[in-house]
């Protein structure tokens, strides 16, 4: 059977999932394949086009989970939803936030952005407050899924918790008393999210 551009880009994020950005290369993706790498050229011009096709297909996944544009929580529960529809997006996949981020000419990110600033302007917000909210939250929501995605080295001996509580008492008492309830990363996710809305619905 032929190959065609939507079976690279399926395996391309198979092999992201199993080893990693690092590992990818259209000659480990071709042996994958069962093909000689110049056969990819026919379908993908460099790898830096592969990325942007990776990024597209994660952003798929972000589109494809949108909330309905009504709401009753009004935009800032919408964007809210529709933001942690994009971490999710990014979580699904091995250094889905750094495929996203280095990509330059992948479009479904700005038709992301389109959507969540149309549907802004359609609750009443004006243009430029739009475009500046939805892009703080778009570039928080990278960033923290950045550090989520940080590889941790398992050799590295963690901090001594008795140090860190004499160091950071401040800091440490809020960690414990936040956990403590029960909540769990994603609520720590939505709660600093509602922060950056809130304050832009107030701004």
């Amino acid at each position: 059977m032929a190959l065609d551009r939507q079976q690279i880009v399926d395996e391309a994020l198979r092999l992201l999932d199993d080893e990693g950005l690092d590992a990818l290369s259209l000659r480990t993706l071709a042996s994958r394949l069962g093909v000689r790498a110049p056969t990819l050229y026919w379908h993908v011009k460099s790898k830096a086009e592969l990325l942007d096709a990776l990024a597209d297909a994660i952003m798929d996944e972000a589109i494809g989970a949108l909330p309905q544009a009504a709401s009753a929580d009004g935009w800032a529960g919408w964007l809210l939803a529709a933001l942690s529809a994009l971490r999710a997006a990014l979580l699904r996949h091995r250094d889905g936030a750094r495929v996203v981020s280095g990509a330059r000419l992948a479009l479904r990110r700005a038709d992301f952005s389109e959507a969540a600033m149309s549907t802004l302007v359609a609750h009443g917000v004006e243009l430029q407050r739009a475009r500046l909210t939805v892009l703080a939250g778009e570039r928080f929501t990278v960033g923290y899924v950045l550090e989520e995605q940080a590889p941790v080295d398992p050799a590295q001996q963690p901090p001594d918790l008795g140090e860190l509580q004499r160091r950071f008492p401040v800091m440490t008492r809020a960690i414990g008393e936040y956990f403590s309830t029960g909540r769990g990363s994603d609520d720590l996710y939505r709660d600093i999210a509602r922060l950056i809305l809130g304050q832009a619905a107030r701004g």
